[in-house]
């Protein structure tokens, strides 16, 4: 027996380097490291290159590697792989302590109104250098940026007017808040130092940062239901539309290949959103109309694009005060002739959500088919097409914001607890959910919830809402 054993080693070792290499292309990550410890030729064949980018590639679709060196100095697919499954495995199972730190950044002196990720880790480039950086605006009337490894506030705007919106450009490092006199202003991310301001005159606007053609636009939705269209960082008025009369203009979502523009109101029941062709409100001919057109819906109380779709628009319908609403989804497209372009769109899917919950309700999406709804403290995971095929009741108190990627959902709660969620495949409904554990904010005693909460790839970080006014970010920053 022994003989046999060794003559088949011996065969095994006698294989050259391209059938070794071919055969370990078989192997999950374990089991490849476990080849490589049986000899000198097996570790060498274990160790190439091609296996572990093969590897990286079937498991997360896109990765950069290029900025990730080992410590010989060399590019190493391998550490890339280890190094980015040991930040999941850690997302995942989110042991305090062990796989996480959480910071209180405190500072701002009123309620926290809006918060955004300048700088950040996206999973896709360097995900072991650098701090991210959050942003986040107060009605104090500053605006402030976070290094949340550290746990320190990197600068601090002077105070103005109380803020009511914050967005981030972050290709230019820019920042940009609009306050309650309806003055906006942009700011260097990396100094804190005032670069524009325009005044709209409007107690209440909504920002939309938005790129085109390489210029860098601001979408302003306005109190009067209007947009507005702003160069950014300089804030010069570029175009003016309306969209509903005497109505807030809320909501504003931009396209992934960045040729629409979503406006809509959640104040009216009878008022059907807009979408615009960006190229007519960012470039605007004198001879020629905006290009625009209203949705073939009647009211809207959330809507989201999904993100792997160039222009696939879902719709949450709100046909007054009633639990049973209409999810309508939307692909856009521009039909153009010879002396007109007219937006249409095909309407591909078309459900009934019954919600449970009068509050406001949260709709994201990820990949190109997949729709998160957050109704009250349920979340629900919906088909494009209407099959529900997860439901969780994980949260004490409402949902008041969801946070997507690739690899997981955070829900922000008033229960003052965030959850985290996973995807995972599922044989026979396809991508869904696994519930995995909370994060919790604090005492509720001294607070009274979450209101926000952002992501990038390895770090979450949450606004807390304070009974005495002084509300305070929590960064949970997951280490390798």
């Amino acid at each position: 027996m022994a003989a046999v054993l060794l003559r088949g080693m011996e065969i095994w070792q006698s294989l050259p380097l391209d059938c070794l290499i071919s055969i370990f292309s078989l192997l999950q990550d374990e089991d490849l490291i476990r080849a490589s410890t049986v000899c000198k030729d097996w570790c060498y064949a274990a160790e190439t290159p091609w296996l572990w980018r093969r590897m990286c590639l079937r498991r997360w679709s896109f990765c950069n590697v290029s900025q990730h060196l080992s410590s010989t100095g060399t590019h190493s697919w391998k550490a890339y792989y280890l190094r980015r499954s040991l930040l999941e495995m850690k997302m995942k199972t989110g042991r305090s302590s062990a796989d996480y730190t959480c910071k209180t950044l405190r500072g701002h002196n009123g309620r926290v109104v809006g918060l955004a990720y300048l700088s950040g880790n996206d999973g896709h480039s360097d995900l072991w250098r650098g701090s991210p950086v959050v942003c986040s605006a107060s009605t104090d009337g500053t605006v402030k940026a976070w290094d949340i490894h550290k746990g320190v506030s990197l600068w601090s705007s002077p105070a103005q007017s109380p803020l009511r919106d914050l967005t981030v450009d972050p290709a230019q490092s820019v920042v940009v808040t609009s306050d309650s006199v309806g003055t906006i202003k942009t700011w260097s991310g990396s100094s804190g130092e005032e670069l524009a301001c325009f005044t709209s005159g409007l107690s209440e606007t909504t920002l939309l940062s938005f790129s085109y053609r390489d210029s860098s636009f601001l979408m302003v939705g306005t109190v009067v239901g209007s947009l507005l269209v702003l160069t950014c960082p300089a804030l010069c008025e570029v175009s003016r539309h309306e969209v509903c009369d005497s109505f807030r203009l809320n909501l504003l979502l931009s396209s992934p290949d960045k040729k629409w523009i979503f406006a809509a109101s959640k104040e009216n029941f009878n008022l059907s959103p807009k979408v615009f062709y960006s190229e007519s409100v960012c470039c605007p001919a004198e001879d020629e109309d905006i290009v625009c057109n209203s949705l073939p819906v009647s009211g809207c109380c959330a809507a989201v694009f999904l993100p792997s779709q160039p222009a696939r628009l879902a719709v949450i319908q709100s046909e007054g005060l009633f639990t049973n609403k209409t999810l309508a989804v939307f692909d856009l497209a521009l039909k153009e002739s010879k002396y007109k372009r007219e937006p249409q769109a095909q309407q591909v899917a078309c459900f009934e959500v019954t919600l449970s919950h009068q509050s406001d309700v949260v709709l994201e999406a990820r990949g190109n088919s997949t729709l998160l709804v957050a109704d009250g403290n349920h979340l629900k995971v919906y088909t494009f097409k209407g099959e529900l095929v997860a439901s969780f009741q994980d949260h004490l108190q409402p949902i008041v914001a969801l946070c997507v990627d690739s690899f997981r959902v955070v829900t922000a709660s008033r229960d003052l607890s965030l959850r985290v969620l996973t995807w995972r495949n599922d044989p026979e409904h396809g991508l869904t959910l696994e519930s995995q554990y909370h994060l919790l904010g604090g005492s509720l005693q001294r607070s009274r919830g979450f209101t926000d909460v952002a992501c990038d790839y390895s770090s979450i970080v949450a606004s807390v809402e304070s009974l005495d006014g002084k509300d305070v970010l929590k960064a949970y920053t997951f280490d390798f």
